[in-house]
């Protein structure tokens, strides 16, 4: 029988067709060249999800111009086959559309999850499968251990790095056929690798913005794509008195506190959007505490429910910490009981489930969060 392979397949390395999926970043671009010095028969896909003429090789975005090349010189150095797929109609269509649309619903919402499940782990997984390839390789810094052609999530070694919160949305199937090596690394050993190779993107920035929202300017994302949905509305506190007018619901988010445009004797927050009344409510930091939350679209990826009668813990925000919780499932919703206070929960981020056990933190699975 032939023992598995470093990714927990059952094969030789040179036996093993591989897709990595090739952003043009530093860590998509170590594990393609990691992967070829094992052995790994290796093919490079990168994708182009949106036009951004003005990207520049010091760009914190990623997906675009720049990016395609940066990818494009790594593969000629690995001497790997690449491709280029254009998918920008599919992200507009399933990610950008989205991310406007939960604004206006008064919710916070997070693109790159819609990314990974929709497009990434959807059309290019797919794309993968059609090649015949046994795998789909990707830089994420999440652990995935595979025995028996199962695999579990965990959270990366390197908790900065950590980008479990963002695939919770992965179905079972779609974990099964993907890989993440980087998950057992720290960043800082990611980039000496790729010095070492002499890999171009050795030094070049971290993406810290949404791709397709330059400087973290949201608004003007939405003022350009839905101009009528700036819409003036009241201000109120928390006992129903109007105190202040906004100009649109969309330049605010729960837990705000700078640039509301009204002003009290103790500082005031965000505590509250209505969508539906294109109202903003405000109030002090107490009022933002929660310690129950309601959750839809229920997705779990843990093969097994007795983990959900153990000590659980929940992620509520990607930068945010692990909270303890009692989870209840409901179908596709659940009531998630927080047993130590949280403040700023908003509606349209996710909830993410952890278990903690000998291999580390494990991710269950998680939902949305409703209004």
């Amino acid at each position: 029988m032939t023992k598995l392979n470093s990714i927990g397949i059952a094969k030789k390395p040179k036996d093993t067709f591989i897709v990595v999926a090739m952003s043009g970043g530093v860590d998509s671009s170590t594990v393609a060249a990691m992967m070829k010095n094992e052995g790994y028969n290796v093919l490079g896909i990168t994708l182009k999800l949106y036009d951004d003429t003005k990207q520049t090789s010091q760009s914190k975005q990623c997906c675009a111009g720049q990016d395609i090349m940066d990818a494009k010189r790594v593969a000629e150095k690995l001497k790997i086959e690449h491709k280029i797929l254009y998918y920008q109609n599919k992200f507009k269509e399933g990610v950008i559309n989205n991310f406007v649309d939960s604004y206006l619903k008064g919710e916070t919402p997070i693109p790159c999850v819609q990314c990974n499940k929709k497009v990434k782990f959807t059309d290019l997984l797919t794309e993968a499968k059609r090649l015949n390839a046994d795998a789909l390789v990707t830089g994420h810094y999440v652990k995935s251990i595979t025995e028996k052609n199962n695999t579990e999530m965990y959270r990366g070694i390197d908790l900065k790095r950590d980008q479990s919160y963002f695939l919770f949305n992965t179905s079972k199937d779609q974990l099964n056929f993907l890989r993440f090596p980087l998950g057992s690394l720290l960043k800082n050993e990611t980039r000496n690798i790729a010095r070492k190779l002499e890999l171009n993107v050795a030094d070049k920035p971290d993406s810290q913005d949404i791709c397709f929202v330059p400087n973290g300017d949201y608004v003007s994302v939405i003022e350009k794509l839905r101009p009528d949905s700036f819409n003036k509305g009241n201000i109120k506190n928390i006992n129903g008195d109007v105190i202040g007018v906004h100009d649109g619901i969309v330049n605010y988010t729960i837990g705000q506190r700078k640039g509301i445009g009204v002003s009290d004797k103790i500082p005031l927050y965000v505590v509250d959007i209505n969508a539906n009344k294109n109202e903003i409510i405000v109030g002090s930091k107490n009022h933002l505490v929660k310690t129950e939350i309601n959750l839809k679209d229920i997705n779990i990826i843990t093969n097994d429910r007795n983990d959900f009668k153990k000590e659980l813990f929940v992620k509520v925000r990607s930068t945010g910490r692990l909270i303890k919780a009692k989870i209840n499932l409901q179908n596709t919703n659940a009531k998630v009981d927080l047993l130590e206070e949280e403040h700023g929960i908003a509606p349209g981020q996710a909830c993410v489930f952890y278990l903690k056990n000998a291999l580390g933190y494990k991710v269950l699975g998680g939902g949305w969060i409703k209004g």
